[in-house]
């Protein structure tokens, strides 16, 4: 009864930990957001911050102030949460029901592949219009053609990775292969759009490719929201599916979980965030690598806590890094590139330390 007793305690124990962490990873949202803004408007004092975002209308604001809050920097801090949540949870789930370490929307090839169909639709489909000349840019005019687009590239990626693992039964270091070979193939589509159009079509489509939290307006960030909330909210009520899942798919169909179908309908969700993600704001890579293996190092493999806290870290580390190209170097870099130096070492390290177990388990 006493052994009971002091599983059950340290049980709680454990789970009060988990808790905290989480906690503390939201605490840690809320000062970066809060930092990050600080920086963004740095002229300006906490106090006069405060009174730009809850009386916005008095007559004591810098009209400049007010529109850049609520115009340029605030709907930049809404995107890198967003993203951040979209993108964390998206490679949690692909590396759960895929089986692999090293699954992301990125490394897998299906941001390349809504990259591809974003560019399809701005550029051939009518969605978009290049404004400008010395420095063009792309206006979006007609945002639910681009993300449709997008989402039909990027499904059909993820097809052709459900058909890899049905059929193939591919190993974790093919279906990386397969990742670049996928990447590969949308990114020769990218260019042909880029050699075909004008040269003002290329500049702004090649910005576009690096990722910006700067590109989506209110009501591109409602759509987001509204996709990756239903989206992440369905994934947490799954959560004791993909811990089943983690045991093996005998163990998850011995207790009721139809596989098959949870694996395809996750990556087809997954394949959805991405591709609206990847439609507004361009290529983010590395996002869904870094937040899942950095909280899994802390929280374990329990779902119920991975996907909030890499949907948590996932958004910190994108309002982070994007802070750092914007405001911290010698030169303005897009997020794209920033999280493309972080999540590269890691994508290396997982790699080798991959082959090393493999060559374990062969002596």
């Amino acid at each position: 009864m006493n052994s009971r007793n002091g599983g059950i305690e340290g049980y709680l124990a454990h789970s009060r930990r988990k808790n905290l962490f989480l906690v503390a990873l939201a605490l840690l949202l809320l000062i970066s957001t809060i930092a990050v803004l600080k920086i963004d408007l740095g002229s300006l004092s906490f106090e006069e911050i405060v009174q730009v975002i809850f009386d916005k209308d008095n007559p004591q604001n810098s009209k400049v102030d007010v529109i850049l809050f609520w115009n340029l920097y605030l709907p930049r801090i809404v995107s890198g949460l967003f993203a951040g949540f979209a993108l964390g949870v998206a490679g949690t789930v692909m590396q759960c029901v895929l089986r692999n370490p090293i699954a992301s929307p990125y490394t897998l090839g299906i941001s390349n592949a809504a990259a591809f169909g974003a560019s399809l639709g701005i550029l051939a489909l009518g969605g978009g219009l290049v404004v400008g000349q010395s420095h063009a840019s792309i206006l979006i005019n007609n945002p639910y053609l681009v993300s449709a687009s997008a989402f039909t590239w990027a499904l059909i990626a993820t097809v052709i990775i459900i058909l890899l693992v049905k059929v193939t039964r591919v190993s974790a270091e093919t279906m990386v292969l397969a990742g670049v070979a996928l990447s590969s193939i949308f990114s020769a589509g990218i260019s042909m759009l880029q050699y075909i159009y004008n040269d003002y079509a290329l500049s702004a489509i090649v910005f576009w490719q690096f990722g910006s939290l700067g590109k989506a307006s209110w009501g591109e960030l409602t759509l987001i929201a509204i996709i990756s909330m239903a989206v992440i909210a369905y994934f947490l009520w799954r959560r004791w599916d993909f811990n089943a899942l983690d045991a093996g798919d005998d163990v998850a169909m011995s207790l009721g979980i139809k596989v098959d179908w949870l694996r395809m309908e996750t990556l087809f969700l997954s394949a959805l965030m991405t591709s609206i993600v990847v439609s507004f704001m361009g290529i983010i890579a590395f996002i869904g690598l870094l937040g899942p293996h950095i909280v899994r190092m802390f929280l374990g493999n329990d779902h119920k806590y991975v996907l909030p806290g890499s949907m948590l870290l996932g958004a910190i580390i994108l309002l982070i890094a994007d802070c750092v190209g914007q405001n911290l170097l010698v030169y303005t870099l897009p997020v794209g590139i920033i999280t493309s130096f972080l999540g590269g070492p890691l994508f290396i390290y997982l790699l080798i330390r991959g082959t090393r177990k493999k060559r374990k388990v062969l002596r």
